[in-house]
């Protein structure tokens, strides 16, 4: 952990320890790294959160125009609840809204020249990575991951015999299990047997040359180079901006779909979706019906009416 310099280093370091030992530490270190060296500057002497201090971090990071600022604001907020006695809170409300990103629902051409695109990355050194990107992208659309959750997965959690993977690390901190198509669980085989050669020490699945885990950067970089060899008469600046959280939004779709065509019925079906991509609220699964085509709203398998009374709670998938 890193050295805090202000005044608040002590309680600082005292929280971040707290969440270390609840398994939920995030990037709390980071952004209160970021608060304690302007404090260090700007406030010396603080001894609690005060309004002057908090405000005062926030208009300086977005006159930056720093990213992040929700989580920056979470972290801050969770320290003064943490803190108690008086440390000044500051209102979700202070930083502006988000603005709204429609996701890019592929479509299945597009999906397989990305899936080709990604087949085709190339690299001569003795490592996992010309199976890297294929598998992992694969394995986020296939089983629905948040691309933390699939870039965070460990080897021991996977169980090769029956396709299963124990998800740690989801957005609510709840652990839960997916299980990977018999595809799917053919090319993770293939490529664990080469990431074993190259750096069979480390934890986590997927790895890069120097055995660390894949991070956001290295992910999305790989998906955007995938997506524009996936569109080569396409001009760059006319491309659909893609995610890596599309993949999952196609997941979503296309379990719907087929729930559709199947004639089921779908707000019945929806709490075990709910449940098995691993969603707090049951109106975030609902979403997605919104990204189905406009021809398959009007549907029977879409009852609006009951929708928002179904009970998501759910624990068991269903095919």
């Amino acid at each position: 952990m890193r050295r805090f310099k202000s005044t608040l280093a002590s309680v600082i370091t005292e929280y971040l320890e707290f969440r270390i030992m609840l398994g939920v530490n995030g990037n709390h270190e980071k952004y209160l790294g970021l608060f304690d060296l302007y404090c260090a500057e700007h406030h010396p002497g603080l001894n609690t959160l005060t309004k002057e201090s908090v405000r005062g971090w926030i208009s300086y990071e977005t006159a930056r125009g720093c990213s992040g600022m929700y989580n920056k604001v979470g972290s801050l907020r969770m320290l003064a609840h943490y803190m108690g006695n008086g440390a000044y809170i500051l209102p979700i409300k202070a930083v502006p809204p988000k603005p709204h990103c429609t996701p890019y629902i592929l479509t299945d051409d597009e999906l397989s020249r990305l899936f080709t695109a990604a087949d085709n990355i190339k690299n001569t050194t003795n490592s996992p990575i010309n199976l890297l990107f294929p598998t992992l992208l694969r394995l986020m659309y296939t089983c629905g991951l948040r691309p933390t959750e699939a870039r965070l997965i460990k080897r021991d959690n996977i169980n090769f015999d029956t396709g299963e993977i124990l998800v740690e690390k989801s957005k609510s901190h709840k652990e839960r299990i997916v299980v990977m198509s018999e595809d799917m669980l053919v090319q993770c085989r293939k490529y664990d047997i080469i990431r074993n050669i190259s750096n069979p020490q480390s934890v986590y699945f997927f790895i890069r040359t120097d055995g660390l885990m894949v991070s956001k950067a290295n992910l999305c970089f790989a998906l955007k180079h995938c997506w524009r060899q996936a569109n080569p008469d396409v001009p760059t600046n006319m491309l659909p901006r893609l995610r890596p959280y599309d993949l999952r939004h196609r997941f979503a779709s296309t379990v719907l779909q087929k729930w559709l065509n199947e004639g089921r019925d779908l707000y019945a079906m929806l709490p075990y979706l709910s449940a098995y991509m691993g969603h707090d609220n049951f109106s975030v699964t609902a979403y997605y019906i919104h990204l189905l085509p406009e021809n398959l709203l009007n549907s029977p398998g879409v009852d609006w009416s009951a929708i928002d009374e179904v009970n998501p709670e759910v624990s068991v998938w269903k095919n």
